[in-house]
């Protein structure tokens, strides 16, 4: 059931504001019957029932797309008697990675078994805005991740009246949320790790995602500041990365303060409170927010194996919120390709196929003019990685064979289409020419000449391997799933030509080896790796490139996050022969990791040192021994 006639989309009776807060406010009579509600936001909303938490998270959405809640809140109500509800609503209006702005509104129904409405949002419903929090402040945290926040507890017993909202005329296509709501547990325990002047910093003991939360005793009214992070490596939490600002700002009153926020989920091992006047922490700390899921148990006989093991699933429930995100810390976004690795790992480390469905899906609701998928999912930026576009094909195949579900494909069949014919249309000469204009990323990993450049024109005279490995890649999974739903298509045909390009363009006969584009003439583990899997290198000449694969590297090294592609290219020329060569990879890469005191996997094998000093230290894409130790058992 969506949203009857009767209920608005509501805001504040001004105008709109980028990076400001509401609430709205009403009560209602409770008889006893279960009472539930259904609710949307732009941006993000926290519910309140009698003064008590109940829910938050909008789910990330499109215009196209917008979906709300629907859950069960008679717990929360007393019988015989007026209720109160009460929602916070944070209106980012700015565009981030994971965020495509709509009008600031709520819109909510309080309904009953039989469907009757309780209590819903009108135009005269009260509401006021929150000026406790900065409003219209519009500082990042990250390009990625959106804003942080200013919070002064001092005007919190001088909120303005509360006054009629207005309706916001929008008519919005409503979609239920498609998966489960995240479950806010109990305040993890902090340790006082260092208290010096003016500076206290906290350990909750390994990586976490969750809400801030503190309680502490100021000796005045004080302005302080609390930051968050993955690591002590400078002895204090790195808290100012280039333009990054990993932090948040409080005015205590006098007295006690106690603060939770339900609007911004953080990924953090360590917390640091910076302040001038003496204060006393109670606690600093997060509310842990976890996905409900089931755990498959697995047992190896190695115990380095084990703990490789356990700390992948780990990380990959870490990285797994609204949507699989690549790090909890950075940025929280949804990309095809990192998805691509997450989506795989949770078939064997959860046996669920809700979450990876409503990833697949949201993906398709993207609409670039050209035609691409964006660089992330939702966003209205205009920038996109056009290499990613072409792993979404390997994980809706990978979904249908796993989940046996072809209802997905059926319905994105026409997006699949119109992403491939980008491609298709795209061919000069037999081949596809680097995507040319500043807001297309020509990135492959982060390695020596498969990096791309950010926001400049490249011109389209060279011509990548990899793109084009990619596509024939891609071609055959395109024909594997029309071929599971009945569509008739003839894909092959032009990936068989594709090959037969790729070897003539890219193929060195003197090394036996494929070069990674018509300009620089380097040689990769990725571009050869690819050459296998595409079926572009076959026979001897796969065998050649296996050998020298698995062997010294006198190639271009693969990276954490594609290492999979190499792995795959080993085990596809011979599964018997490069079994151990794949194992004994994963160990040489995740041991150290575990040496370092690593809780979560790392972005890259530099930790925290790499991409200026902002290496994330929770990445969902390395979660990838949870599959090969699947299929790979000792």
């Amino acid at each position: 059931m969506c949203f009857s006639n009767s209920s608005k989309w509501i805001w504040l009776d001004e105008p709109q504001q980028n990076d400001s807060y509401a609430e709205f406010f009403a009560e209602f009579n409770f008889t006893g019957e279960p009472l539930f509600i259904r609710i949307s936001a732009d941006s993000n909303y926290t519910l309140f029932i009698n003064g008590k938490f109940v829910n938050s998270g909008q789910y990330p959405d499109f215009p196209n797309y917008k979906v709300y809640d629907e859950f069960e809140i008679t717990g929360f109500c007393k019988k015989n008697g007026i209720n109160s509800i009460s929602v916070s609503v944070w209106y980012y209006g700015i565009a981030n990675m994971s965020y495509y702005p709509g009008n600031a509104a709520l819109r909510y129904e309080i309904f009953n078994k039989k469907d009757e409405l309780i209590c819903y949002t009108v135009a005269d419903m009260p509401s006021r805005k929150l000026l406790s929090y900065q409003n219209g402040r519009c500082k990042q945290i990250t390009s990625q991740l959106g804003l942080g926040f200013a919070y002064d507890f001092t005007k919190e017993n001088a909120l303005p009246c509360f006054a009629p909202s207005r309706v916001v005329d929008q008519a919005l296509p409503l979609y239920q949320r498609p998966i489960k709501k995240l479950t806010v547990g109990e305040r993890i325990p902090s340790t006082l790790i260092k208290n010096e002047s003016g500076c206290m910093i906290f350990d909750l003991g390994r990586e976490e995602v969750g809400y801030l939360t503190f309680k502490l005793f100021s000796e005045k009214e004080q302005a302080v500041n609390v930051s968050y992070g993955e690591h002590l490596t400078d002895g204090r939490v790195r808290r100012i990365i280039g333009n990054r600002d990993f932090s948040f700002d409080f005015m205590l009153k006098e007295g006690l303060n106690e603060y939770v926020n339900y609007f911004r989920r953080l990924g953090l091992r360590y917390l640091e409170i910076t302040f001038e006047s003496p204060i006393t922490v109670e606690y600093l700390s997060v509310l842990p927010t976890v996905y409900p899921l089931n755990k498959i148990k697995r047992t190896f006989g190695s115990e380095l194996h084990q703990r490789i093991y356990d700390t992948a699933v780990r990380t990959l429930e870490l990285c797994m919120h609204d949507h699989y995100e690549d790090c909890p810390w950075r940025e929280q976004a949804l990309y095809a390709m990192d998805g691509r690795n997450q989506i795989l790992c949770g078939y064997y480390a959860f046996n669920e196929y809700e979450f990876p469905r409503a990833n697949l899906y949201l993906m398709s609701k993207d609409n670039r003019a050209d035609g691409l998928l964006s660089i992330c999912t939702p966003t209205e930026l205009n920038l996109t990685i056009p290499s990613f576009s072409l792993h979404y094909f390997t994980e809706v195949y990978e979904y249908c064979v796993y989940s046996k579900d072809l209802s997905l494909a059926k319905e994105i069949l026409p997006k699949l289409k119109s992403v491939l014919n980008v491609f298709l249309g795209n061919m000069r000469d037999g081949l596809v020419p680097r995507f040319s204009k500043s807001c297309h990323w020509n990135f492959y990993e982060w390695a020596e000449n498969l990096a791309g450049t950010l926001f400049k024109d490249s011109g389209s005279d060279i011509t990548d391997a990899a793109l084009n490995c990619l596509l024939s890649i891609s071609l055959k999974n395109m024909q594997k799933i029309c071929e599971l739903i009945g569509e008739k298509a003839d894909y092959l045909h032009v990936a068989e030509m594709l090959n037969n390009k790729i070897n003539e363009v890219f193929f060195d006969n003197e090394s036996g080896l494929y070069f990674d584009d018509t300009a620089k003439k380097t040689k990769s583990e990725l571009v050869n790796s690819l050459a296998i899997l595409s079926g572009a290198a076959t026979g001897e000449r796969a065998e050649k490139v296996a050998y020298v694969l698995a062997g010294e590297n006198v190639l271009t090294g693969i990276t954490l996050s594609m290492a999979c592609f190499k792995y795959d290219s080993l085990l596809k020329v011979d599964r018997d022969k490069y079994r151990d060569c794949v194992i004994n990879n994963i160990e040489s890469r995740y041991k150290p990791m575990l040496e370092a005191g690593a809780t979560s996997f790392w972005e890259t094998e530099k930790g925290e040192a790499d991409f200026g000093n902002a290496g994330s230290l929770c990445h969902g894409w390395s979660a990838m021994p949870v599959y090969y130790f699947n299929i790979l058992a000792d």
